[in-house]
């Protein structure tokens, strides 16, 4: 993503916590900053790519709120509590700074080839403002409403996902049971009618190496959703339930389909 924002012309700024992160850019032009809150400072736009919504508050207390402008635009693209976003472009409305929760969909191929989704809950000026930035690596752009309204639209999306991802694992289960060759079968139904797009991925962009990792962040995304849609005051406990036992399968599953 800051590889696309570099070479469309924007001058990027970057600070890392690991300088091993600066080796996604290599080849692009951009200035290295030494700590967030000079990022802060010489930055308009500040995107964040984070894991949780704490990480946020972490860096806005360790000198990230401190280099915020006023007028300045905050963006969060990971994935987090719809909740938690509404508190914070509350608390940071009050320094005169918008806070976009903009969380992407596509995962790391769709990052290299610049055909991510970005899902912006916020102010519609703010969004206008930097909707070119979030178009450099994103085929698909949308202003979904309010803060809070990107996060739960990718909760729900990836509710659908971990929910596709429990079907692969019962009927693949039912497959080894009546004697089928897994990874022949895989081959077949990942482009026939009953394939998505977390099977197609088995494989590719999820190996036996990042599995541990993905399920972990699925686990984390699961119980925002489930929290979200509490919230909302429906009870999403059975789909938080076949979900939390796709994103349980998910270690098994890519080992069985392994070339």
């Amino acid at each position: 993503m800051a590889h696309a924002i570099a070479e469309s012309g924007f001058e990027l700024h970057i600070w890392a916590r690991r300088p091993q992160s600066l080796e996604a850019v290599t080849g692009a032009p951009y200035i290295v900053e030494k700590t967030v809150q000079t990022l802060a400072e010489n930055c308009d736009v500040v995107c964040l790519c984070l894991t949780d919504d704490k990480d946020i508050v972490a860096l806005l207390d360790n000198g990230l709120r401190d280099g915020l402008k006023a007028g300045a635009v905050l963006v969060n693209h990971g994935t987090g509590d719809p909740r938690e976003s509404r508190r914070l472009a509350a608390e940071l409305q009050q320094q005169g700074i918008t806070y976009l929760d903009a969380p992407v969909s596509g995962g790391r191929q769709g990052a290299l080839a610049r055909t991510l989704t970005t899902m912006v809950g916020g102010e519609s000026q703010a969004f206008s403002r930097v909707r070119a930035v979030f178009e450099t690596f994103s085929r698909k752009v949308s202003l979904l409403g309010p803060s809070g309204t990107g996060q739960m639209a990718k909760l729900l999306n990836n509710a659908l996902t971990m929910s596709n991802l429990k079907n692969a694992v019962d009927v693949f289960s039912l497959g080894k049971s009546v004697g089928m060759d897994l990874v022949q079968l895989h081959d077949v139904i990942a482009v026939s009618s009953g394939s998505s797009t977390v099977l197609r991925a088995i494989n590719n962009e999820i190996t036996s190496v990042i599995a541990p990792h993905l399920q972990g962040l699925m686990r984390k995304d699961i119980e925002h959703f489930a929290d979200a849609i509490r919230d909302a005051g429906l009870n999403p406990e059975d789909l938080h339930n076949r979900c939390l036992a796709g994103a349980d399968g998910l270690v098994e599953l890519v080992g069985q389909l392994a070339v």
